[in-house]
């Protein structure tokens, strides 16, 4: 390729244009393994032919035990022709670079979002495609978030939003320190019920799949099911010696962590609810040394990821119910975890004030973003985070870049939960000031 250079300007821009090439930061990682990695030294580095001569190693030979000065400086002078072998850094298999998928959007800018060229024609593409574009484009577009209505709805702060959709209208569920779950219509913006189950606060909701039946977690140790149908309590899960602070569901299956220090996976089939009673199977209990705080499920549901009060992340295979990764990520406790769309990586907040970028595969922290104030919680598309502050405002992230893109005036207390619908374009988030805010993007 020598022969395509024009002058030396020409040949340094090339060299550039190579070494910044989607290929090489694909494979950048398996250089790393060689040079500074685990294939460096031992079985490895025979297997993958990277071997040096032994006097190159770091601790090879200790010259200051030779007292021959011949021998001596004929060791030296071998060390200096064949150079020094670089210091080990690294164990395990160093984890890819995270490369943005960009595909037609630009995130040169996120006000105005400009299309690149691409081969297929707007007929060609399929609707999974304009989906993907679409949801890129809210990403794009998530520093121009306006208000676009709140509500205070509860008597204390908000801890959980979820939204039940049907043909007929849209509900927004919402739990609260106050003890309550709160109906609310996302079309009139009116209140339409109120439900206590018990005099404990609520910490956390979801809807079950048919969009029948909402599920909350409760201080009480107990998970209650609610009918949306009916407007009752159909059942009461009795699942821990501590309060529930966080549930999730996938396949007949709920996961519900507590201050107990377990996270316990039970069976539980939807249509059942309306016929049986205590029909909970407990399938396996996940332990850990203190409080749970929060827990969330990758996108291909085989791995839960779980934060407890002393700033421990932990990794596990739900399939086998066994522990991949017990990390001492933060240095307080965890308040939100998250997996990449893509499984690849796991970001977490705490009260440390910390945003943490785990490798799941490696269990290697990667990036470590120090933040002005603690993030109660956020959502994140693998490169951009959207996350709720102890201040009240919403927060833009570049993860990759570790700095603020965006911040956005919000709740007159700390956000303390965020819901995001699949196409990333409806947002709502609950503080501590007890209200619900509406957030819409400004194209």
């Amino acid at each position: 390729w020598i022969l395509f250079i024009s002058d030396a300007n020409d040949f340094l821009q090339k060299s550039q244009d190579a070494l910044e090439s989607q290929y090489v930061s694909e494979h950048l990682h398996e250089w790393i393994d060689l040079v500074f990695g685990y294939k460096q030294k031992g079985n490895e580095a025979i297997a993958a032919q990277n071997v040096f001569h032994p006097l190159t190693y770091e601790g090879g030979v200790d010259l200051n035990s030779i007292m021959d000065t011949n021998e001596r400086v004929a060791l030296l002078t071998q060390i200096l022709e064949f150079g020094q072998t670089p210091k080990q850094l690294f164990t395990i298999p160093h984890p890819r670079r995270i490369i943005p998928k960009l595909k037609s959007w630009s995130r040169a800018s996120s006000h105005s979002p400009s299309v690149t060229e691409s081969s297929v024609s707007p007929g060609e593409e399929s609707f999974e495609d304009l989906t993907e574009e679409s949801i890129l484009l809210s990403w794009n577009n998530m520093a121009s978030l306006k208000l676009d209505g709140q509500y205070k709805i509860h008597k204390g702060p908000i801890t959980g939003i979820a939204m039940c959709s049907t043909s007929n209208q849209s509900s927004i569920f919402t739990t609260s320190l106050d003890s309550t779950l709160k109906m609310f219509s996302a079309d009139s913006k009116m209140l339409q019920r109120s439900v206590s189950f018990s005099n404990m606060a609520l910490s956390s909701c979801l809807i079950l799949p048919g969009n029948s039946t909402v599920v909350c977690s409760s201080w009480d140790n107990n998970i209650y099911f609610y009918s949306v149908a009916f407007g009752r309590q159909q059942d009461t899960l009795i699942g821990h010696h501590d309060a529930v602070s966080k549930i999730c569901w996938h396949n007949n299956r709920l996961y519900s962590a507590s201050w107990d220090s377990t996270i316990k996976v039970w069976h539980c089939n939807p249509t059942e609810l309306l016929n049986t009673k205590k029909h909970f199977e407990l399938l396996a209990e996940l332990e850990h040394d203190v409080s749970v705080t929060t827990i969330t499920l990758n996108p291909t549901y085989t791995l839960l990821a779980s934060g407890t009060k002393d700033g421990t992340i932990s990794i596990w295979d739900v399939t086998a119910a066994s522990i991949l990764h017990r990390l001492p990520c933060h240095s307080a406790t965890v308040l939100d975890v998250a997996f990449s769309p893509d499984g690849r990586h796991l970001l977490s907040t705490g009260e440390d004030a910390y945003f943490k970028v785990t490798d799941v595969q490696t269990g290697m922290i990667i990036s470590s973003v120090a933040l002005e104030q603690t993030q109660r919680c956020f959502k994140w598309d693998g490169h951009i985070v959207l996350s709720g502050s102890q201040s009240g405002e919403l927060f833009v992230w570049d993860i990759l870049g570790g700095k603020t893109v965006g911040k956005i005036p919000g709740h007159a207390g700390a956000v303390t939960c965020m819901w995001m619908n699949d196409q990333c374009s409806n947002i709502i988030t609950g503080g501590e000031d007890r209200q619900i805010v509406f957030w819409k993007q400004q194209y």
